[in-house]
């Protein structure tokens, strides 16, 4: 796989992220998926086998299946539609990449969260607020909000996110777009809680990123995938703990068990943690696309 990636550095201008392979192309760029994983902002040696296929064809379903609620960046996930230097790649590529249109990324994660957990939560226990928002009612760890919180992060190239209140990001933009990202993030939150749940999941919280192509906003990067969702077994939700996961949460919890410092370099992840990260993205997976892997 490295000989592949190394080969396809030289094809087009690329940058590489902390999972995702981007090339150039002009008026498009070439997102690859590697199976690398990354908790806490740094990358680990160990591969989880097959996801990035897993999150990339959970996203194209996603993209496909949210058109009617907001246009994406997808032009393609077929190799037989990308530009002949990339033929010889054509294995390695297929299922785990997609052509899309080169947008101006808004530089902020659009967060909605359903239940309060995680970041959120130990914000909430710290100041009785959530980005900075102040939460009128009293929770408890995992409810439910009344209704889903929109709660932006901004977008770091290095280093941390940092969580701010939606007042906040209107000061970054003009105030019809900042209102068209959090009404369309809401309204892809509730298509994603709906669905899963149908499935005995939840989905407690999720993150989007949007574009500007054309004078038109998309949705671009990934939607609804174990790597930018905190999904839930409804069996195992209860008021007051966290319930099992089926995303990167997992990871997150062993290496806090770990006594890792959480800075470079990572530690290598046991076989059975790789196994089980694995199990459950491909149980996402085949809630998401109707398939198996």
């Amino acid at each position: 796989m490295y000989d592949k990636l190394r080969q396809l550095s030289l094809v087009k201008q690329s940058r590489q992220g902390k999972v995702r392979d981007i090339y150039d192309l002009g008026d498009t760029l070439l997102l690859v998926t590697s199976d690398r994983v990354s908790a806490f902002d740094v990358v680990f040696p160990d591969l989880i086998p097959d996801k990035g296929i897993i999150l990339n064809k959970i996203a194209v379903s996603v993209f496909n299946a949210t058109r009617n609620i907001i246009s994406n960046h997808l032009i393609s996930d077929r190799v037989e539609d990308f530009p002949l230097e990339f033929k010889p790649f054509e294995d390695y590529l297929r299922g785990r990449s997609m052509l899309v249109r080169k947008t101006r990324v808004i530089p902020f994660e659009c967060i909605v969260r359903g239940y309060i957990s995680g970041s959120a939560w130990s914000e909430y226990t710290r100041t009785g607020t959530v980005g900075g928002m102040l939460i009128a009612e009293e929770m408890k760890e995992s409810q439910k909000f009344g209704q889903p919180l929109f709660a932006p992060s901004t977008k770091a190239e290095e280093g941390h996110d940092v969580n701010i209140s939606y007042r906040e990001m209107l000061g970054h933009m003009d105030q019809w777009i900042a209102e068209l990202i959090k009404n369309k993030s809401v309204e892809l939150y509730n298509y994603g809680h709906e669905l899963m749940l149908k499935h005995h999941i939840i989905l407690a919280d999720t993150k989007f990123e949007f574009g500007i192509s054309g004078g038109e906003i998309v949705l671009i990067d990934e939607a609804l995938t174990p790597d930018s969702s905190r999904f839930w077994a409804v069996d195992d939700y209860e008021i007051g703990k966290a319930p099992r996961s089926f995303d990167k949460q997992f990871i997150r919890d062993h290496l806090n068990q770990s006594g890792w410092n959480k800075l470079p370099p990572a530690p290598q992840l046991p076989e059975e943690v790789i196994r089980q990260t694995r199990t459950k993205y491909l149980q996402i997976y085949q809630i998401m696309t109707g398939e198996t892997l």
